[in-house]
């Protein structure tokens, strides 16, 4: 079960002209969306790539410790977002699934190759256009860890990529060295690519694949509930709400804070508009960055997640401790809201495979949503391509 509420601690902030201006928007910006040549995140996967990424998560866990999973940004945080919320917090007796490549710290990937010196483990490295920079230094790194220890066939059985079915560095090799390899859809760009092998081949690990992909399409009953909440996230930040604060108060739902930023963040940046994404994590940041919010410049509005109910019970002086928790978070709601902060809230019944992967669906409208209602492009990412060039330029000075 999922409730949205995106009025009891917000309809005080909204111009009710400006938001019945954007909802006759509409079917204005439906076609724009169904016009689009990137929405392949919408239509079906294939059953015979469900069926390939089952056998091929079988054979890893029948063959390996564990996987290295190598991307980041689009490549990444899908799953591993997805991953941290369903997994246990200690001695997770799980097949291990380690994501690598997000970083250029040299102790992290020192000690990564000092953990899996002694380990068969097994590489997934995602990129569609092969030239990520991350990506392929962690990718270098430990196939020459891979190269000492195996002769050139064995190597085979440990590398699989995921990239674009014709072009790029990571497609050559393939077809030099005969990886094993899966597509990531022309019609799919990075960040709306959570229903690709991207994302499904590190969760078949460990997860029901067909749960996941049955409440990833069950979020398209959410449409008009997307476009309501792109809407109201485009006139609070009119409004002068130009920071929404995702505030989540569960410690294993900050990765799926950092996937909505990135989600968000690179759909609406472009052109000198869009509204900057934070998170927050409860009750910690309530101690720190609730201070700013509570009382400082109120540039912010918030969406609060929710969940309901928990599996796990610990009492404090007979009460339910997610009890506790979850007043907490109501109450900050409140706060918030009478110190000026809008409040939007949504509210899931457990932390379970099919809430999430609806999440993930509906979210991935509002964001395509939000960008035709700030009249850009929400499935390019241009901005990023700077600094990469200037990286270049500066390697090769």
């Amino acid at each position: 079960m999922i409730r949205f509420d995106f009025k009891t601690y917000v309809n005080s902030f909204i111009d009710q002209n400006e938001y019945n201006k954007l909802i006759a928007r509409k079917d204005e910006v439906l076609e724009k969306f169904h016009n689009s040549d990137m929405i392949g995140w919408t239509e079906r996967i294939d059953e015979s790539i469900v069926e390939d990424i089952k056998n091929t998560a079988y054979n890893i866990k029948n063959n390996f410790d564990c996987l290295v999973v190598i991307g980041i940004g689009g490549s990444f945080l899908g799953s591993y977002a997805f991953d941290k919320m369903m997994r246990r917090y200690f001695n997770d007796d799980k097949f291990e699934v380690i994501y690598a490549g997000t970083t250029l710290s040299s102790k992290y990937l020192d000690e990564l190759t000092y953990y899996l010196k002694n380990k068969n483990f097994c590489l997934n490295v995602i990129s569609k256009s092969g030239t990520t920079m991350e990506t392929n230094i962690t990718y270098k790194v430990l196939k020459d860890l891979l190269k000492r220890k195996y002769e050139k066939e064995e190597l085979k059985n440990h590398i699989i990529v995921t990239t674009d079915k014709e072009k790029g560095k990571l497609r050559e090799e393939v077809n030099e060295e005969g990886y094993k390899s899966f597509i990531i859809p022309d019609n799919i760009g990075g960040r709306y690519s959570f229903m690709t092998p991207a994302h499904l081949l590190p969760l078949a690990l460990n997860y029901d694949l067909d749960e996941i992909i049955s409440g990833y399409y069950h979020g398209k009953r959410f449409v008009d509930l997307a476009y309501e909440y792109a809407v109201t996230r485009n006139v609070l930040f009119k409004s002068g709400k130009a920071i929404e604060n995702y505030s989540v108060y569960e410690e294993n739902m900050s990765y799926f804070s950092e996937w909505l930023k990135q989600l968000f963040g690179e759909t609406e940046g472009k052109d000198n508009k869009g509204i900057f994404p934070v998170s927050t994590v409860g009750t910690r940041d309530l101690h720190s960055l609730g201070q700013f919010i509570q009382e400082g410049n109120h540039i912010i509005f918030e969406t609060f997640i929710k969940v309901l109910e928990s599996n796990n019970y610990i009492d404090y002086n007979g009460k339910d401790l997610h009890t506790i928790n979850n007043i907490v978070e109501d109450s900050v709601m409140r706060a918030h809201y009478k110190g000026g902060v809008p409040c939007l809230e949504i509210e899931i019944d457990e932390v379970s495979l099919e809430n999430i992967a609806n999440l993930y669906y509906f979210f991935m409208l509002s964001a395509a949503f939000s960008g035709y209602l700030f009249d850009i492009e929400p499935f390019n990412q241009p901005g990023v391509e700077v600094y990469k060039q200037e990286v270049r330029d500066s390697l090769n000075g």
